[in-house]
């Protein structure tokens, strides 16, 4: 009688395992088909409004979705303020995120909300998601199917960043390292390291490479001449190391396949870059995308894919904020 009423008591635990809501749901592409069926155009219409008021949203936000999803997964964990400045997007690899990323967010989230069948149904960390595939499509990339069903993470903090952005002296090992920890492969890598076409960076994040590179060679051999003498002249040494430079010279505001071409050139603005060319064992990738623009836009479609499925939270895990920028 005993073994047949712990048969029993097991027996219903597993059935009701099996009936609650899953916290490890996958992602889909309808997710919000009852809840908010215009999501998608909600979001694109706020992203596109700003977009058109700053060039610099394209790249902010797609910025912005690298380092959410790269730290914590991708829980919009790097929206959160904190009080005491110890959030992820107070560490200094986040204190260069540009505002109008962060703008961007806030302006689609309020969009959403002002539907009534939307209001606090879709979370912060989708609607990141969707805004960095708005962007990339309203510079000339591809348009793709944003998976959704995220939640948003209730924990951000300076300590989880630490070794977890890519550094702009990174060396092909450590760069597929990194990427390896998230499930992304070098391909992976390389298609991601794309979205530089359309970013900017700061003098002091690469001045070494034009100035002090080394005892015997002040500027980094990997790089052009000509490249190198034009950022000596953009970026003085005394200048103000928060001056931006274009990340792409030839075509800085349209998403293209033009940053590998420009690797094939030595106008990788940091080494990690360039470091996808001079290392043989990745020069054939970048060979492949400078040639054909499709293969890398294909790419970097799966590799947003596989991007936006990283430390995800679903079910009953995490929270939809009502702030993108504090927990509920």
């Amino acid at each position: 009688m005993e073994n047949h009423s712990t048969s029993t008591v097991v027996l219903m635990f597993l059935l009701a395992l099996l009936l609650a809501p899953s916290a490890s749901a996958k992602l889909s592409r309808n997710f919000y088909r009852n809840t908010c069926p215009n999501v998608e155009s909600l979001v694109r219409s706020a992203v596109q409004k700003k977009f058109q008021q700053t060039i610099v949203t394209a790249p902010g936000t797609l910025r912005l979705f690298f380092h959410d999803c790269i730290v914590r997964g991708c829980d919009a964990s790097v929206l959160l303020v904190s009080p005491t400045h110890k959030a992820e997007r107070d560490h200094p690899d986040d204190l260069s995120l540009a505002g109008d990323g962060f703008d961007t967010v806030i302006k689609a989230k309020a969009a959403v909300d002002r539907d009534p069948r939307c209001r606090n149904k879709v979370s912060c960390a989708d609607i990141l998601a969707l805004a960095a595939r708005d962007v990339v499509s309203l510079t000339g990339g591809p348009f793709y199917q944003v998976e959704l069903g995220r939640r948003d993470g209730r924990i951000s903090t300076i300590a989880s960043v630490q070794h977890s952005i890519p550094e702009p002296g990174f060396n092909l090992d450590q760069l597929n390292s990194l990427f390896r920890r998230h499930g992304l492969s070098q391909t992976d890598m390389i298609a991601l390291s794309g979205a530089h076409t359309i970013g900017f960076s700061h003098c002091g994040r690469f001045s070494k490479r034009i100035y002090n590179f080394s005892p015997r060679s002040r500027i980094d051999p990997t790089l052009s001449r000509q490249y190198a003498m034009q950022l000596r002249q953009m970026c003085p040494i005394n200048v103000d190391p928060r001056i931006a430079i274009n990340m792409d010279p030839s075509t800085p505001q349209r998403f293209d396949n033009a940053y590998y071409k420009n690797l094939q050139q030595g106008k990788g603005l940091f080494s990690s870059d360039q470091v996808l060319f001079s290392d043989r064992r990745s020069r054939a990738t970048v060979n492949l995308f400078a040639s054909n623009n499709a293969a890398f836009q294909n790419a970097f479609v799966a590799a947003m894919t596989k991007l936006g499925r990283v430390g995800v939270l679903t079910g009953r895990r995490g929270e939809i904020r009502r702030d993108c920028s504090r927990i509920n």
